[in-house]
């Protein structure tokens, strides 16, 4: 069975006190005390961004580690073969993606998921694993990035949480640069079992994620059934 656990926006990126997505991701795991290892490329390896995944798994039935590009480089393969739970976090996508393709991660990746592996991330860690992803990579706007294409299809998180996000999701599928698009709301997640939704996972305020597409020029949303952790 292969996973791939979405998260539109939140986790303990913002707060260390509410670990509800955080259990939730390592329970979809066969293991008791599974390896769960944080990829922070995105915000270049902020040293709170990680003292805060250590904050939060080092108190979950787990062992938590994480990885560095921009230091020393560990042995990638040794290292991935050793995890069971993956956690990409947020930042720039388009930099993340080309730093991983220099280093192989990508690949590492795909394997590691094929592998059934459990597969997670918030925002950049979120939209990374689809076809294509609306990202504010660039200043100026948010725009269309290609993506593994590990999932079919194409994504956007923070769907609620930045007032681009919605009008720019239109503008793409009314230009025809993509015919349909999970978009998920912060404190929410779109749990993905062999490539096809699951159901949404709610951790905050009873937040959704949608399938948005476009029919004669009209957008059509439509919420994911959800559970509510």
């Amino acid at each position: 069975m292969r996973q791939i656990i979405a998260i539109g926006g939140g986790g303990f990126g913002r707060t260390t006190q509410e670990n509800h997505i955080e259990q939730y991701i390592l329970d979809q795991s066969s293991k008791s005390n599974p390896n769960i290892l944080f990829i922070p490329t995105a915000s270049a390896e902020p040293p709170d961004y990680i003292e805060n995944f250590y904050k939060v798994f080092n108190e979950l039935e787990c062992h938590p580690s994480h990885l560095s590009l921009f230091k020393r480089t560990p042995n990638l393969e040794k290292l991935f073969a050793e995890q069971d739970v993956f956690f990409v976090g947020g930042g720039n996508t388009k930099s993340m993606l080309a730093v991983w393709r220099e280093w192989g991660i990508d690949k590492l990746l795909q394997n590691a998921y094929q592998e059934g592996k459990i597969m997670s991330g918030v925002s950049a860690g979120a939209i990374c694993w689809f076809e294509k992803g609306v990202t504010d990579s660039w200043d100026d706007e948010l725009r269309v990035l290609d993506c593994l294409g590990i999932i079919k299809g194409n994504c956007c998180p923070h769907y609620d949480e930045e007032p681009d996000r919605i009008p720019y999701t239109n503008k793409f599928l009314k230009e025809g640069l993509i015919d349909s698009i999970y978009c998920i709301e912060g404190g929410s997640a779109l749990h993905f079992v062999d490539e096809l939704v699951k159901y949404n996972v709610s951790f905050y305020k009873s937040k959704n994620s949608y399938n948005v597409s476009i029919k004669d020029n009209q957008i059509l949303t439509k919420a994911y059934s959800s559970i509510f952790i």
